[in-house]
């Protein structure tokens, strides 16, 4: 089966093209500090890590993980080999990180990477320990006030050192499954050109051999390996683990399952609907002939035709038009005639109110027809192109000039060998199923919105910061666009120091973080409270997008950054910061409407009068 080719349907009705920027608001951003008592596993990358894709990989690592199912508590690894677990209940009243669960002390590894944690669902997790050792952990109910343990259920090392990508659980036929995304940079010897480092997907299956419900017994089932020259701005699996998504660079193939190595197939092209031309047409300098097919037994009297100097329409009375639209240039309709021939066919001969030029198209965005060259037109140009043309071979016609230099080449000079695509993969073939060409879309960022559903990538469109959510099940609509960032594409592209980026799950905002101290929060549009005037245009502005900045308090490069609908976590080495971004407004009106109420029924009329007063002002 051949990939078909799939474009992204923008949804207009989620663009506002009538956005002007941001404002910068000087609201202050509520910041809560807890300091760490030991410090996060910062693992630095060496000398023989030296490549871009090794920078991409582990050093632009998030070392924060939130938790999708409850969206108060963040992890974390620290450089004890403790899982740490923080719980926001109440932001003025941050409590310590609470362990649970300690990395066995694990063997020394010159290429060890950091350690690297996925929240698979509401009660499993996987973990990596940074030296190529996977755990399969148990976590029960993690929103639950009893603070258990995690407990290991497998625990297997896979070979090299590896970062989780993204892991899901899902349950067939009766059986506990799990499936984990590995990635590693690893040498390769047949790479001669380039770095001489490879990327690969490693996509492990793990799942309860056992049977019963009561036994678990925990081991890999299946493992299937994917090559690249890139490391992915994403990959996921899908949720029942049929397939998987991934977006790259340069391609990236299935080469191995279960150690064994994968026939690569004879590449097969894109589904491409090939239909027979509805009409051809030829030209000379002074006319043109245009011969439309028409169905048999066709009538003078049902032919419909009509001609003025800049548009032309031919058709059958009952039936769209064949050919209908602007002529590339004008004709004289005095000097034009048509004539039904064979009772197939009807020709029409145009006369060029311009003789000379030749036309490229017959009717201007139209390719139904195909143009015919005449013999002497054919003649003419290869008169004309003879002189680059010779029967002697020869291999090197310039070898009396100075080769080009690929180094004295500039950035804007280069084109890359492989375009950006996003490609789904189906689980069974292990071939590419669709295929969207990203062409000049940035990546910008991954959000989980539903943990239940495949994370949401967001890629840059124009100007605008388009969120798409993947759906699997949807063939015809496997990208769906669900939000919207004005103009966040232009502006992330100005802030040269970007670490990270992210946007609340309920797309509320957006948030942008540098290397150290600064956050940007870009809100959405939301009604002003005062009347405001555009004084360019001239019109009264209902709607303003509220930019924040704040700075932190730590000279400590930013490790970690994650965003919830209500707050914002930032880690370094050694304090976890919680910014609250959204305030619970009702929450504060209510309780002020008590107070009222109080007063009203214990204090005098004036006394509450006046109070009653302060407060609707």
């Amino acid at each position: 089966m051949a990939a078909s080719n799939y474009s992204l349907k923008v949804n207009r009705d989620l663009l506002d093209p009538n956005f002007e920027s941001y404002r910068l608001s000087l609201d202050a951003i509520p910041t809560y500090n807890v300091e760490l008592d030991a410090a996060v596993e910062e693992v630095k990358l060496k000398d023989t890590q030296y490549t871009l894709e090794h920078m991409r990989a582990f050093g632009m690592y998030n070392y924060l993980q939130l938790d999708p199912w409850y969206e108060d508590s963040v992890l974390f690894v620290d450089c004890k080999g403790r899982v740490l677990s923080l719980t926001v209940t109440l932001d003025t009243a941050l409590g310590k990180a609470r362990e649970v669960f300690h990395i066995t002390e694990s063997s020394q590894c010159e290429d060890r990477l950091c350690a690297s944690l996925s929240l698979t669902s509401a009660t499993w997790a996987a973990l990596s320990d940074g030296t190529g050792r996977l755990y399969v952990l148990r976590t029960s109910k993690r929103g639950d006030s009893s603070h258990m343990k995690w407990e290991p259920l497998f625990s297997e090392v896979l070979g090299e050192p590896f970062i989780i990508l993204h892991s899901i659980s899902h349950v067939q036929a009766g059986v506990h499954n799990m499936e984990v995304l590995l990635l590693r940079v690893q040498k390769d010897p047949q790479e001669t050109k380039g770095s001489g480092y490879s990327v690969s997907l490693e996509w492990i299956t793990v799942a309860n051999t056992a049977g019963h419900v009561q036994e678990k017994k925990y081991e890999v089932t299946k493992r299937r390996v994917l090559r690249g020259k890139s490391v992915p701005h994403y990959a996921a699996v899908e949720p029942q683990g049929k397939g998987l998504m991934v977006a790259s660079e340069k391609p990236f193939l299935f080469t191995h399952v279960d150690g064994q190595p994968v026939e690569q197939p004879e590449p097969e092209p894109m589904e491409v609907e090939k239909t027979d031309p509805i009409y051809f047409w030829q030209q000379t300098a002074e006319d043109l002939t245009v011969c439309v097919r028409m169905p048999e037994g066709v009538t003078k009297e049902e032919v419909w035709f009509r001609l003025t100097a800049d548009n032309i329409s031919i058709g059958v009375q009952g039936f769209p038009p064949l050919l209908e639209g602007q002529l590339f240039t004008s004709v004289d309709p005095e000097a034009s005639a048509w004539i039904i021939k064979n009772e197939k066919s009807l020709e029409v001969t145009l006369q060029k109110r311009s003789e000379g030029p030749m036309w490229p198209e017959l009717v201007m965005g139209d390719r139904r027809g195909e143009y015919v060259m005449s013999d002497e037109q054919a003649a003419l140009i290869c008169e004309r192109l003879a002189h680059l043309t010779s029967e002697e071979l020869n291999g090197n016609p310039d070898r009396d000039k100075t080769p080009c230099n690929s180094q004295e080449l500039e950035d804007c000079d280069g084109f890359p060998e492989d375009s950006f695509s996003l490609v789904h993969f189906d689980g069974e073939s292990l071939r590419p199923t669709q295929v969207v060409n990203l062409g000049s879309h940035q990546y910008l960022f991954t959000v989980d919105v539903n943990p239940s559903e495949m994370p949401c990538l967001c890629l840059r469109h124009d100007v605008d910061a388009l969120v798409w959510q993947p759906h699997p099940d949807q063939p015809s609509n496997m990208w769906e666009h669900v939000a919207t960032f004005n103009a966040l594409g232009y502006v992330q592209a100005s802030k040269r120091d970007k670490k990270f980026a992210t946007c609340a799950p309920n797309f509320s905002y957006a948030s942008l973080c540098e290397c150290l101290r600064r956050a940007f929060i870009y809100r959405q549009p939301s009604p002003v409270e005062t009347v405001l005037f555009n004084r360019k245009q001239g019109r009264q502005v209902g709607q303003v997008a509220k930019q924040q900045v704040t700075s932190l308090d730590s000279d400590k490069p930013i490790l970690g950054f994650r965003a919830t609908n209500e707050r914002l976590y930032i880690l370094t080495s050694s304090n976890l910061f919680v910014l609250k971004v959204k305030h619970k407004i009702a929450l504060y009106i209510l309780f002020n409407l008590v107070c009222l109420i109080f007063l009203f029924t214990t204090a005098s009329n004036e006394a509450a009068t006046s109070v009653f007063t302060v407060f609707t002002h």
